[in-house]
Formats: C-alpha cells, structure tokens, sequence
C-alpha cells in the first residue's frame, strides 16, 4: 500500500475498520522481526505525511510533562515551574501533569508548536512507530492508529508488506 494512494480523508475509516485487524497482529506478532522493521517504516511513514497538514496528536491529547519537561518549559518560557503548571498543565488520573486546554496551548492556528525544540519528551518520541512502545503497548498504538496516519501507515505495511 502507498500512502499517497490513501485519500487523507479515508485513512481514519480504514483504520477504523481495521482496529480488530491490528489488535490480532499486535498479539501475535514476531516482536524482533517487527523491531527490525520500524525504523525504516517509520521513514516511510513521514516521508509520505507531513504532520503540520494533521497535527491531530495536538488537537485531541496530551503529553505527559514530566518534571525534567516542567523545568525545561518553564525556563525556555521565562515562568516559574509553579506558574507554567498553574498556568497550563493539571493532574490527570494517573497523577501526571497534561495540558489544561486541547488543543494543546502551544499549538499555533498554522499547526506549528511555539515550544518545538523544547517540547515534551512523549511529543519528541510520538508516535512511538520507530521504537518498542509499538509492540508493547498495543492499546496505546490501537489509539493512536485512530488519529495518527503514521500509525495506520505503519502497521498496514507491517500487515501488508
């Protein structure tokens, strides 16, 4: 499958219809054959989506700040930590601290993040189709193949080579 075949606006209907699909392979799948693959799938993946075209990661839900994420921010943005979480972050269910707000605050109106190069650590590592997280931790990668096309992509190619 060629993911510039794929109208962008169906690929969330795939990868809904293909959510069972997806759950049999994560159970079932050689880990260190899949590991093997991941980097150059996940290549092709955003060789093929720009994330500034979606930025639905931002839109719909939060990266944990963890507190190395909190000091790094809160300097790169002149605020206390105690102001930066008051001002943008609560406690989720977990007792992680998120954003406040979805979108998430730091996205701009063109999908570009005010904080990038600072961003937290679950943003630099999302979505996770370029290491391990992929395999173990199947419910999170069946979440994120709802609202990443990186995720769909990746594991079509992982299921239809």
């Amino acid at each position: 499958m060629d993911m510039r075949d794929i109208n962008m606006d169906q690929w969330e209907k795939r990868s809904a219809e293909h959510q069972k699909q997806y759950r049999h392979f994560l159970q079932k799948a050689d880990k260190n054959k899949v590991l093997r693959q991941l980097p150059d799938l996940h290549e092709a993946a955003f060789e093929r989506i720009d994330c500034l075209t979606c930025a639905n990661c931002c839109k719909n839900y939060s990266p944990r700040f963890k507190t190395p994420d909190i000091k790094r921010i809160s300097k790169y943005l002149r605020l206390k930590e105690s102001v930066f979480i008051d001002t943008y972050l609560s406690l989720d269910e977990d007792g992680d601290y998120v954003a406040k707000t979805k979108p998430c605050p730091f996205l701009g109106s063109d999908n570009v993040c005010s904080i990038y190069e600072q961003r937290p650590s679950d943003c630099q590592r999302f979505p996770y189709t370029d290491e391990d997280v992929l395999i173990k931790r199947p419910a999170i990668t069946l979440k994120n193949a709802t609202f990443c096309p990186a995720v769909h992509y990746v594991l079509e190619q992982l299921i239809h080579p």
